[in-house]
């Protein structure tokens, strides 16, 4: 029987920065620009594949978008083929194959991955400082984990259209003006 801590319905996953860990996934797709700001999120177990989990968030990306930016993980198939059928480009890192300096594409591929790392790495850091999501969620269960976690990134679209309406600062103050609510 497990420790009534565990939240059983959560899965192992194992990362190439942190190693083994168990619990949830959350999947965003985000505006790289100078407002970060999530389009799409889903809440999956651990374990669960990048690049399936891209081609939902993908298909509830507006038809603005036009380029869809991704690590090696998300190098699908199935996403190619969405992208190019709704006239989007998918630029995605090549992962740990050997660097070609002739590879065609290699620098316009560097800019958009650091540009994609530095905006979702960002507002990872943020959401997480603002939600307190740097431990355990306070949550079992996918349901209940999905509401908690969904709906913050609920609120947080709410908070930063909230402050773009009324002039003020989209990327700063977040947390104060939360507590402040």
């Amino acid at each position: 029987m497990p420790h009534t801590s565990i939240d059983t319905e959560a899965q192992w996953s194992k990362s190439g920065w942190h190693g083994w860990w168990y619990g949830w996934k959350l999947h965003v797709a985000g505006v790289v620009g100078a407002c970060w700001i999530p389009l799409a999120a889903r809440l999956t177990e651990a374990n669960a594949s990048d690049g399936e989990e891209a081609l939902h968030l993908a298909t509830s990306l507006p038809a603005e978008v036009r380029f869809v930016l991704g690590d090696h993980h998300y190098q699908t198939a199935d996403l190619q083929a969405f992208c190019l059928q709704t006239g989007r480009i998918l630029i995605c890192s090549r992962g740990n194959r050997k660097k070609r300096i002739d590879d065609p594409g290699r620098e316009v591929r560097r800019v958009f991955h650091k540009l994609r790392s530095l905006v979702i790495e960002n507002w990872n850091e943020q959401f997480k400082s603002m939600f307190e999501g740097h431990g355990q969620v306070p949550t079992k269960g996918k349901t209940n984990t999905q509401r908690f976690v969904l709906g913050a990134v609920f609120l947080y679209q709410l908070i930063v259209w909230y402050r773009f309406e009324h002039g003020l600062n989209v990327r700063q103050g977040i947390k104060a003006f939360l507590k402040a609510a």
